[in-house]
């Protein structure tokens, strides 16, 4: 193997592994936070401990989704043009993650400027309504993008095969 097919090789494997990681730390962020703190925490919080907690958790959560989204498209868009040879020569499962990779991005980006920065301010104010209202928001969206989420694993991984 030649010293260009090594560093082909070796930069699409980084590229798959950052590709991947992104995908799992956001779709494995929002299954944990959907499916596991949301509920207990609705469960053993009023609404004056369990809004800031889902609010600093999610404060802490999203810089990590806009980190995942960023190297996402970067890479995904780097595989498809660059190894690939573009969107006419790849599978139909590729041009089905690319579209629900755009959605994902599109719905996440509102979850983030909508109901979240209004949720950050309804705490501000103390309005416990405002906010639980605009988090029982975030958690419905959450719930569809982690649904479009297990749909686009399931496309990359099985999509190849089908």
């Amino acid at each position: 193997m030649s010293v260009l097919q090594t560093l082909t090789a070796n930069l699409l494997a980084i590229t798959m592994t950052l590709h991947i990681l992104s995908a799992v730390i956001w779709v494995g962020g929002m299954f944990f936070a959907h499916i596991a703190l949301r509920p207990v925490a609705a469960n053993l919080l009023d609404p004056p401990l369990r809004l800031p907690l889902m609010s600093q958790v999610l404060a802490r959560f999203f810089p990590w989704v806009w980190a995942a989204i960023i190297l996402l498209w970067a890479t995904g868009l780097w595989l498809i043009f660059g190894v690939y040879g573009g969107m006419a020569k790849t599978a139909i499962y590729i041009h089905i993650m690319l579209t629900l990779a755009a959605l994902m991005t599109v719905l996440f980006a509102y979850i983030f400027f909508m109901p979240f920065l209004r949720m950050k301010q309804a705490l501000i104010h103390d309005d416990f309504k405002q906010a639980g209202q605009n988090l029982a928001r975030i958690r419905q969206i959450i719930g569809t993008n982690l649904w479009l989420g297990l749909i686009t694993i399931i496309v990359a991984t099985a999509g190849r095969y089908l």
